[in-house]
Order: C-alpha cells, then structure tokens, then sequence
C-alpha cells in the first residue's frame, strides 16, 4: 500500500514540475472548462488528456430509533483520470486513480498478510479492430446495471442507490467485447471475478458477463444513455432498455467483487433489467435485480447478498438548470440471510453549472429498515471536474 501511495506521489510531483515550467512559459491553453488538458504528439505517435475532479460531501443522519443525530464532511471523491491513444488512434487506453479515503480505503483482508492497493481504479486498453466492435483489456467495471456504469460524476442524485451499492458487480481485472450500433449494443466480460486490485490466487473460477442494449428511437445525443438528468434536453423521445446476465464462478467474497472475504465459496447468479428515458428535460431511469446463490448463500461465517432490488427515478430540468429529482428504492434480501428489507424514499434538488463539470447537489432520503424505526438522511455536494 505505501509503495502504490508513493508512486501516486512521485506522479504527482513529476506533473506539478510540468504544469510549473508551463505556467513560466505563460502558455495559454485552447482547453476549456470540464474538458481537461489535451496533448498529442508531433509525429502522432500518441496523445494524453488529463483531468481531475473532487467531490466535498456534507452527509447527516437522524436515527428515529435512538433519536440522535450524526454528520460528517468529507472529500466523497477525488480522481486523477489519463486517456488517449498510442501509436495507433484505434487503440485507446484509459488510467484513473483515485486519492479520497473512500475511493482508497479497504476494509476486505484478503489475507493476514496482503490487503488490496485500492488507488487503481480503471487501468485500461481498447482496441477498436474492426468496424464497431472493440476489444478491451485491463481492469474497468463490468457492464453490469446501468446505474453502475454511469460515472459517479454524471448522477442525478448525490450518490447511487442503495440497490446499486447491494447488487452491482463494480470493477474487475480481465476481457471485454463490445458492439456499438445504431439501435444495438453487445457487451460480454469474461473477468477474474473477485474484484480490482485483489493479488491472491483466484479462489474459484471466473466471472463471465453479457450485456445488451435496445435502442428503438436511435441512439442518445452524447452519450446521453450514461449520463444521469437530461442535460441534452432530447428533441425527440430517447429510449435505452438493457438487460445484463452475469456469472460469478464461486467466489469468495459475499457480494461478488465486493464485501467481505468468507471462509467459503459460492457461485452468484444476477439478471439485472433496466431503463433509460429522455424527452425534453424529463428523465426516468428504473432497473431491477435478481441475485442467487443455487448452492445456498449462507456458509459457516456469514452470508453471501442474495435476493431481489428496485430502483425507479425520474426528474426535470428546468430552463434554469434546476433540476428536481425522485427517487424510489427497495431491497429485499433472500430470507435466508437474515438481513432486513429495506425501503428508501428520496428527493433531490440539482443546480448545474456547467453541466456535471459544476455543480451543487442535495437530497433528503427516509430510509425504512424493517423491523426498526429507519431514519432520516440529508446530504448536500459539490461537484468540481475539470
């Protein structure tokens, strides 16, 4: 772990040398706002945009049940994210490290002797061979729920649901294949299956992932589909639905590439369903999930995330760029685990900036817990990307 931070830090020194000698130059950049910083080489040969974001996150709970409240201020977030291509405009690569507690911290031992260097987030290359059809290698996230794969920088809410943080498949090392058309995408992963970074041997097999993606009314203006809010504001009605199926050939970890690690394995099956909409401002996105275990969830020291989820949420962007969000969440794990179903009911109000580049979020969250009094949850962030 401290030779990873030292290398972020000498990485860091190294380009603040640059950005220095550049500013003595008084060079001007054509760069603008949200847009990073862009360098392509004379011959050609290769190209590098850098960009950076943080997010400062005041978070508040109010427990019903012992009627007390909490709060905290943090840095949710803070990226370092490199892309371009080398030797060839078809081969692409992508490079994002984060540098926030949250994004580094590891509460899952692998072992007592090795815990998992978070600072790597997507450590990528793409290589468009033929046509529409690309492959990729490295490590990224799995094309998985949608929610998942929009960046944490394009919410529509602070943060994601709590179906997302139950049942998403989140980043893991290994293949992608992917199709982009005009009314269709195909994704398929075959990944390592215990999530990034993790050094150990596999402990089972590995995780093999299909998506696909229907686009009836043509595809979304700038990437729209993976964008939370209607920014766009979509002349015509824009539609996504997705469906991905994902294999995790006993894993040991209880949500997959994610949770704690348990003193057996498990092979996890997930169907998620999802939509995307856009007309004119407005903006729905709903998904739904499936996860078993067929050999069981519960072992000796606990107990794999098994059952279903719901997530349904919608809003409108006013002409001012206010935008005023719902959102409606349950999950229901498998009784076996003995975890609690839970029922969450939010409402956001966004002011965007420039686009998700600047931007100040907050939503008001009643969190149900069954079988306890739940909560009140209010959080307010500010996004800056550039």
């Amino acid at each position: 772990m401290q030779r990873v931070t030292n290398i972020v830090l000498a990485f860091l020194l190294a380009f603040s040398f640059i950005l220095s000698d550049t500013a003595k130059a008084q060079n001007i950049t054509e760069s603008k706002f949200g847009s990073g910083i862009s360098v392509v080489a004379r011959d050609s040969s290769f190209s590098m945009k850098f960009s950076t974001r943080f997010q400062t996150l005041y978070e508040g709970v109010h427990d019903l049940e012992a009627d007390k409240y909490r709060d905290n201020l943090l840095i949710r977030r803070a990226r370092l994210k490199f892309d371009g291509f080398v030797h060839n405009p078809k081969i692409q690569y992508k490079i994002e490290l984060g540098l926030s507690g949250s994004d580094i911290g590891n509460k899952d031992v692998v072992s007592e002797s090795n815990y998992a260097p978070l600072q790597i987030l997507d450590a990528l290359v793409r290589y468009n061979f033929y046509g529409n059809w690309s492959l990729w290698f490295g490590q990224t996230k799995l094309p998985g729920n949608i929610e998942r794969v929009i960046s944490s920088q394009a919410l529509q809410f602070v943060d994601r649901s709590f179906l997302n943080s139950r049942y998403n498949l989140d980043r893991d090392r290994g293949v992608q294949l992917h199709y982009s058309g005009k009314l269709i995408n195909l994704k398929g992963a075959v990944s390592i299956g215990e999530g990034r970074n993790i050094s150990e041997d596999n402990a089972g097999g590995y995780d093999y992932t299909l998506r696909a993606e229907w686009f009836p009314f043509g595809q979304f203006n700038k990437k729209g589909d993976y964008i939370g809010s209607d920014l766009s504001r979509e002349s015509i009605p824009r539609l996504m639905l997705g469906v991905s199926y994902d294999l995790n050939d006993h894993t040991n970890r209880e949500r997959g590439q994610l949770g704690k690690v348990l003193g057996d394995t498990r092979t996890l099956e997930a169907v998620f369903a999802d939509l995307h909409f856009k007309y004119r401002g407005w903006s729905l996105m709903s998904e739904y999930v499936v996860k078993r275990a067929p050999e069981g969830a519960v072992v000796m020291d606990g107990a794999f995330y098994t059952g279903t989820g719901f997530n349904v949420q919608t809003g409108y962007l006013l002409e001012n760029n206010f935008e005023l969000a719902l959102r409606f969440t349950e999950v229901l794990p498998a009784k076996e685990t003995m975890r609690a179903d839970v029922h969450q009911y939010t409402l956001g109000v966004s002011k965007y900036i420039v686009g998700h580049s600047l931007k100040i979020q907050s939503d008001l969250t009643r969190i149900e817990i069954e079988g306890e009094d739940g909560s009140i949850m209010y959080r307010a962030q500010v996004e800056v990307s550039f």
